[in-house]
């Protein structure tokens, strides 16, 4: 049975106990901080997987097969690094989480223990080792619910769920610059963003070949630059930008001039900046990232290539967004037909990669306080005014607490849904001025939309029954009211890092969430 819904990257289960936040100091802080934790180093041997399944006997049957994996493995962990889970670890969780849509029963033997890796429930205490165990047992179990056995043919079928063998980016790079096969995966077709990739990464690769291009020297009172500044960093910049081919001349002028910004602006379009008229620090930095992270860089998003099924670009409509892009699109016949700028979950609340299918549009909807809300907020607030509620635009449900429909509500006026284990959508906001930001990461996880009003309308052209001026009746009507897709629509939410646009274009964006460090770790040498 194929599993049609391959997503993009690896899931990051999360705490996801709102959409609806504020932007305030201590969350942009919070998104720029960097944690060093120490490196993680297991040693998973035949005495160790033995003593697992003592704990653990109801999965014995893959004992064989996880002996096997871990012997290829140099016995080392295979699902976590020092950061936690890897992207394959999460990835793997959301395909079995998914199990149910699939009419497969998810029904994990010891599936209290395995929600908890991801839960981060305090009260279920699983060692390193039994975390690794656990899902690499996870990873044949699934294996037999979908394939109804595993063999050879499904190992080769599963790959994508699990972590290549390290590989020297340098010789990968050189074999590929020589039109090597040896990313092609046995010739098998791949999503085509993988294809233009490799087509960047050899011109990439050329670049390094003829010594890279040089660090930018500016000096520790370096501020900015604008057209009509005479500098000795103006020609230093002229150089570099001539080497990525943003400045078609490098004239070694040392004037800042039109033609020069110009190139700066397409270059900051490319790497994720809002162009600007002025050439900043910030962007001397970046313009300063070697070639050889560049490099890495790519290899990695080829690799996330990989996990994406070839068959998504043949359906006629889909949406697609681009996590460290802050975009959405609707992509239709190979083309786009729509783009939103989003705002995406910060970093201790991330947004989840994963795939779906829309299903159903909400217009006027209610937000369903979660849980942890009412016992840290909201009941502490009815202790102290019996009025809370009320003032809130809030009320009781069955038990728990949802926020009436409006203009002020947290999921604005619309949502749209599409069934996902980890219960992400996109939405509506009242908090409009988030979109003006340069980095937007400051959801608690669902994906805010600039343009919710043009979505709705464009996923309802089919639908000449609900034409723009009854979808605005229903976004205001202050009652909520469920439209069902007459045709459900692909939705596919992703991180990439490096991405060639459709004007052949290759764009880097920031690693907002410091995916790209492990992920390049595990795939090369140093």
């Amino acid at each position: 049975m194929k599993i049609w819904y391959t997503p993009f990257i690896a899931v990051i289960f999360l705490m996801i106990f709102s959409c609806n936040s504020k932007a305030d100091k201590k969350e942009e802080n919070a998104i720029k901080k960097v944690e060093k934790i120490p490196e993680l180093k297991l040693t998973i041997d035949t005495t160790r997987i033995a003593k697992f399944y003592e704990s653990y006997p109801k999965l014995v049957k893959y004992k064989t097969d996880v002996i096997s994996l871990y012997q290829k493995n140099k016995s080392t962990q295979l699902w976590q690094d020092n950061k936690g889970v890897v992207e394959f670890g999460n990835t793997l969780f959301n395909q079995y989480k998914n199990l149910d849509q699939e009419g497969l029963k998810a029904n994990y033997p010891y599936k209290e223990e395995l929600n908890a890796v991801f839960e981060n429930n305090p009260t279920q205490k699983l060692s390193k080792e039994d975390t690794d165990l656990l899902l690499s047992n996870l990873y044949y179990y699934y294996a037999e619910k979908v394939y109804a056995g595993f063999d050879e043919k499904t190992s080769i079928s599963m790959e994508w769920l699990l972590p290549r063998k390290k590989f020297n980016y340098q010789v990968l790079s050189d074999s590929i610059f020589k039109k090597s096969t040896i990313l092609d995966d046995k010739k098998k077709k791949m999503f085509s963003q993988y294809y233009k990739l490799r087509d960047a990464l050899k011109e990439y690769r050329e670049i390094e070949k003829n010594g890279g291009w040089k660090t930018i020297e500016t000096g520790e009172d370096y501020k900015s630059l604008k057209v009509g500044d005479s500098s000795d960093v103006v020609a230093q910049i002229r150089e570099r930008l001539f080497a990525t081919k943003d400045l078609k001349e490098d004239t070694k002028s040392a004037v800042c001039d039109t033609i020069l910004m110009k190139a700066m602006k397409n270059y900051e379009l490319r790497h994720g900046y809002t162009p600007k008229n002025i050439i900043l620090k910030e962007h001397i930095t970046d313009l300063n990232i070697p070639v050889s992270d560049r490099i890495k860089t790519i290899i990695a998003n080829m690799e996330r290539c990989r996990w994406i099924d070839p068959e998504l670009e043949k359906g006629q409509k889909y949406i697609e967004v681009n996590i460290p892009e802050f975009k959405l699109y609707i992509i239709e016949d190979g083309k786009i037909a729509f783009t939103s700028a989003v705002v995406v979950g910060k970093a201790m609340t991330k947004t989840v990669i994963f795939s779906g299918m829309m299903s159903n549009i909400v217009f006027s909807p209610y937000w369903n306080v979660p849980p942890s809300i009412i016992k840290s907020e909201i009941k502490p607030g009815m202790a102290r005014d019996k009025n809370y509620l009320k003032k809130k635009n809030l009320e009781w449900n069955n038990g728990s607490v949802r926020q009436l429909p409006g203009k002020n509500n947290s999921l604005g006026l619309v949502k749209f849904l599409f069934p996902n284990s980890s219960n992400i959508y996109l939405h509506d906001t009242p908090s409009k001025s988030l979109f003006e930001r340069e980095s937007r990461a400051f959801s608690h996880g669902c994906v805010r939309v600039a343009k919710p009003r043009e979505l709705a309308i464009e996923l309802l052209k089919v639908d000449p029954q609900w034409n723009p001026a009854r979808i605005d009746k229903a976004m205001h009507a202050g009652k909520e009211s469920w439209y069902t897709l007459k045709k459900k629509v692909p939705v596919y939410i992703g991180y990439f890092t490096a991405w060639v646009d459709r004007e052949g274009n290759l764009n880097f964006y920031k690693d907002i969430y410091g995916r790209d460090e492990s992920l390049i770790k595990l795939l090369t040498e140093e």
